[in-house]
């Protein structure tokens, strides 16, 4: 049927794109840095806008996010979601994602993590002592569940955005929501990546986009990250789930190859 052919191909595109989305390894060893291009301009404002992120104590930002799939006549769908990010350095994180196939809440608090379905009333927690960065790679590597454009989440972005790069160019200044920003595009190994940056005194992370150039017409992933705020009125409630009624405790949680949340009883 068409719906299954569509979530193979969701699953093939997310293969390549994850290790774009979550940060498994520092940067490249320094003699393949050596033999990458890497545009000064570029790298500056890269640079910048990780020192910039891992100086803020807290933040909460929104987001709209886009992935394109093919079908196997050649049809590119684009399957859309929105979502929220509240984030308190070292351990403490909220997350919401909601789009056509899934209704989900990620909430952590430095040492529990609960991954929470609205859709379908459940919710499964996991023991995670420690910071953000281990309650990411939890998430990713125990139920595959991962957020649009996770990597910026990180402590240091630096490192994982430069993962097999192979050359890094800086564009220009353009507008992105009518905000001036950075225009960068960077090409790694099996992805090429864009990523704008605002420009001033707040470098932050404006617009995202991953294509992966070796599948048929280069299906892109995209995320644009609006209504910034760097000093936010945050408190303890924003990080404490409580399950709403009506809504049970599954042992486990895990995300199938179209996005899709699925119970482990």
């Amino acid at each position: 049927m068409f719906k299954s052919a569509t979530s193979m191909l969701i699953a093939a595109f997310l293969t390549l794109v994850t290790g774009a989305l979550t940060i498994l390894t520092p940067v490249l060893a320094q003699s393949e840095v050596k033999s990458a291009f890497i545009d000064s301009d570029a790298d500056g404002v890269l640079r910048g806008m990780a020192t910039y992120l891992k100086g803020l104590p807290s933040y909460t930002v929104s987001f709209d996010s886009d992935l394109e799939v093919l079908t196997h006549d050649s049809e590119k769908l684009q399957f859309s979601s929105s979502g929220a990010v509240a984030l308190e350095r070292p351990g403490k994180l909220h997350a919401t994602r909601r789009g056509g196939v899934i209704d989900a809440e990620f909430t952590y608090d430095g040492k529990s993590l609960t991954i929470h379905d609205r859709g379908q009333k459940i919710y499964a927690q996991y023991d995670v002592l420690g910071s953000i960065d281990d309650a990411l790679d939890t998430a990713r590597d125990v139920t595959g569940f991962h957020f649009a454009g996770a990597d910026l989440l990180y402590g240091d972005v630096y490192p994982g955005l430069n993962l097999e790069v192979r050359s890094a160019t800086y564009i220009g200044v353009v507008m992105v929501n009518g905000i001036e920003a950075h225009h960068l595009a960077y090409r790694a190994k099996d992805i090429d990546w864009q990523i704008w940056v605002q420009t001033g005194e707040k470098p932050l992370p404006l617009k995202y986009v991953i294509t992966s150039k070796w599948m048929a017409a280069a299906p892109q992933f995209s995320v644009r990250l609006r209504d910034w705020d760097t000093s936010p009125k945050l408190d303890a409630k924003n990080f404490m789930f409580t399950p709403p009624d009506g809504t049970r405790k599954v042992e486990e949680i895990t995300v199938n190859q179209s996005g899709e949340i699925e119970v482990m009883e």
